[in-house]
């Protein structure tokens, strides 16, 4: 999905269309509707405290702002951008519609993540006999109707990238973002993926650049040149392996269709220290407040949980767990917070705390 959080954002505020836009903001940020029937909207001019950006709209990005971007370093860089709070409850409303409006056209799905899928189409009506062989044919269809039955039931746009495995489709999809689809076949690796830099790679993060960098080895082309063994004699047997199949886009990994899931969480990070006693209302407002969002999560997806814990950070950025086992698993709200409030008790609170987190773990089926 392009921009995924910012784009269900634009959908409610559809005035903001075009306009740099930032998400990453809390209550406080929420826009005000005015006597005229307009909203005012929060900037950024003028943010203080350690917020984080969530995603940011495609005009936003051109002025240099990105994920994971703190709110202050992005203020000096775009001032004039809006700042909206942080709807999880909304983007999972439409995630869900739009791996539905998918599944209508291509059902078997890897789910990876809330906006982000792979699809098999192998068996697809139209598809099956055309992949790597006509580009423009029965396959490019299919994207197109699926990309078309997205809109369609969202409102919101996703790229696609139609290769011969899932590492291709990961890159194929994000070469022509918003809304672009790509066809690659192996034969189009070495002009379409090798010129690429390394760090277009998933799965090679900045200190595996910074070590092929130091190698010579800038871009994926320049990976490819190298023999495999030269590979593991510098990143060690698996990566280095992976690394040659990678730059020569090879990857025999299937779909996986199904998974349970370990755990659900829900955390939050203060935009200023909070302390246990002071500031005790909204710790335990936050509090039950988290237990309630992951009693919700679970019933939604029909788990119970059987180990309840608790996460702290402190001001000096130090990070405790602590966890209960309970005799039966549990999925209501009053019980979670019960549960959580346990080990609540087992932590020295005598310092601010940054963050809160709530999770329920050995879950079992409903």
């Amino acid at each position: 999905m392009d921009a995924f959080y910012a784009s269900v954002e634009l959908l409610r505020y559809p005035d903001l269309a075009g306009l740099p836009v930032v998400i990453g903001g809390g209550r406080k940020h929420q826009p005000v509707l005015q006597a005229d029937g307009t909203r005012r909207y929060a900037t950024l001019a003028g943010y203080s405290g350690r917020g984080v950006i969530t995603t940011a709209t495609y005009p936003a990005r051109d002025l240099g702002v990105h994920s994971g971007m703190g709110l202050m370093k992005a203020a000096a860089l775009a001032p004039q951008a809006v700042l909206l709070p942080v709807d999880f409850e909304q983007y999972r409303h439409y995630s869900r519609l739009f791996k539905a409006a998918v599944a209508e056209v291509a059902p078997v799905i890897e789910d990876r993540g809330i906006d982000e899928i792979y699809i098999d189409l192998s068996d697809v009506p139209g598809a099956q006999d055309s992949v790597g062989h006509d580009a423009a044919g029965g396959v490019r269809a299919v994207a197109q109707e699926i990309r078309n039955t997205v809109r369609r039931r969202t409102g919101l746009s996703c790229s696609i990238g139609v290769t011969p495995n899932k590492f291709l489709a990961k890159i194929a999809s994000e070469l022509d973002k918003p809304d672009g689809l790509t066809v690659l076949t192996a034969a189009d690796v070495p002009t379409c993926v090798w010129p690429l830099p390394v760090r277009r790679v998933n799965g090679i993060g900045p200190k595996a650049a910074a070590r092929l960098h130091a190698l010579g080895l800038r871009s994926v082309g320049d990976v490819a040149a190298r023999e495999r063994e030269w590979l593991v004699q510098h990143f060690g047997r698996s990566y280095g392996r992976w690394l040659f199949d990678a730059a020569h886009g090879i990857d025999d990994r299937p779909l996986v269709t199904h998974s349970e899931p370990v755990s659900m969480s829900r955390e939050i990070t203060f935009e200023r220290d909070l302390h246990a006693v002071r500031d005790r209302a909204e710790l335990t407002r936050v509090f039950t407040e988290l237990a309630t969002q992951v009693a919700t999560d679970l019933q939604r997806k029909g788990y119970a949980g059987r180990t309840i814990g608790i996460k702290l950070r402190f001001e000096d950025f130090k990070t405790v767990t602590r966890d209960v086992t309970l005799p039966q698993p549990v999925a209501d709200a009053e019980a979670i917070r019960h549960a959580a409030g346990l080990c609540l008790k087992r932590v020295d609170l005598s310092r601010r705390l940054r963050l809160l987190g709530v999770r329920a773990g050995s879950l079992v089926r409903l």
